[in-house]
Order: structure tokens, then C-alpha cells, then sequence
């Protein structure tokens, strides 16, 4: 099922294009495809989130609400109407439009829980900082995006990243981080 509501980035269009290519595989030649896919997406005026997030002269009060508004009455769309979980909720995947209309996007790790409200993963995906802390024992959820929605509010609201400090989100995160998965937690600075 498509999205269509006015806080979901809307997509204009889709193409695929395979090709096959002879290459060497393990000294053998081979044939094997090659897949290419592009997604064309509406444009959105203003950029990310993340860029407005800290300009407090340029974003009042009131426009925080109403970007806050939107982006839950797009997740609740796709929660309750289209039964999506996001999987990546966070200022960088909500594109700010005209009049400061926020859409989500983004939504390569997304899945449909038709049906159902959780599921069990065994790949663990998401930006570190926004992600529900049960996902680290490979339980997706609904709740685990609006856990992902709070740490965004934390942000727009007091202008910066919850996580400032790499100790504190080392602290959070350790104890749940399997020691075969390499992360690199300096890349939240």
C-alpha cells in the first residue's frame, strides 16, 4: 500500500533496471546481474530537520509545534492506517516543505506489521542515540519509533543532541551491544 498523507514525503515515481555482465568469480567466468533502482522523490524545500534544529532566532514556539505536530500525525498514519514501522526516525530523515511542513522520509529500514505490532529481528539498524533501547534485544516495534519521535522532540526543543557526551552513550548503550558488532561510537560527534 502507498503512503499518501501530507507529512510522508510522496513519490513521483520508480525505476529498475537490470543488466546482465560476464565477470570472473573465483577464477571462473561468470554471468551475473547487475541491478540499479531509483526512486524519484517530491521536492522538499527547506532541507532537513537537523538543519533547523539549534536556530532558535529562525523557529519559534509555535513553529516547533507545528513541525512536532505533523511529524506525529505522519507517524500515526503509518503506525495505524498503513501499519509501517519507520525503523529510523530522526531529524536528518524529516524533510522540512513550505511553511515548515514536515515530511518523513527515508524509510530503507522500514517494514509492514500488517497484522501485528512487533516483530523479532536479527540485524540490529538505526541511528545510534535515536534507537529504543529493546532494540538491541532485536524487538521492533511501534514503540520503539515513538521512542525515536522523543529523542527528536529533546532536540528541537532545547536546540541540541541528547548525546553530547560519547561516555554517556557508551554508558547506555554497552550493555546491550554485542561484542562481535563492530561500531564506531566516535561517529556520533
Amino acid at each position: 500500500m502507498m503512503a499518501v498523507h501530507k507529512n510522508i514525503v510522496r513519490p513521483i515515481g520508480y525505476c529498475a533496471d537490470t543488466q546482465c555482465q560476464a565477470m570472473k568469480y573465483n577464477g571462473k567466468l561468470v554471468l551475473g546481474e547487475v541491478r540499479e533502482r531509483l526512486i524519484c522523490l517530491e521536492y522538499v524545500s527547506n532541507g532537513t530537520l537537523e538543519g533547523h534544529i539549534g536556530k532558535y532566532g529562525e523557529v519559534d514556539w509555535n513553529q516547533r509545534y507545528q513541525i512536532l505536530k505533523g511529524i506525529c500525525q505522519g507517524l500515526r498514519y503509518l503506525h495505524d492506517e498503513v501499519h509501517v514501522f519507520h525503523g529510523d526516525i530522526k531529524p536528518s530523515n524529516i524533510l522540512i516543505g513550505d511553511n515548515l511542513v514536515p515530511k518523513i522520509y527515508d524509510f530503507g529500514l522500514s517494514r509492514s506489521f500488517e497484522g501485528q505490532t512487533s516483530c523479532i529481528a536479527e540485524n540490529i539498524r538505526g541511528t545510534l542515540g535515536y534507537i529504543a533501547p529493546e532494540t538491541f534485544d532485536g524487538i521492533l516495534s511501534f514503540k520503539a519509533d515513538i521512542y525515536s519521535l522523543g529523542v527528536v522532540v529533546t532536540e528541537l526543543l532545547t536546540g541540541s543532541r541528547g548525546y553530547a557526551d560519547i561516555d554517556d552513550v557508551r554508558k547506555l548503550f554497552n550493555p546491550h551491544l554485542d561484542q562481535s558488532v563492530a561500531i564506531d561510537l566516535f561517529l556520533l560527534n
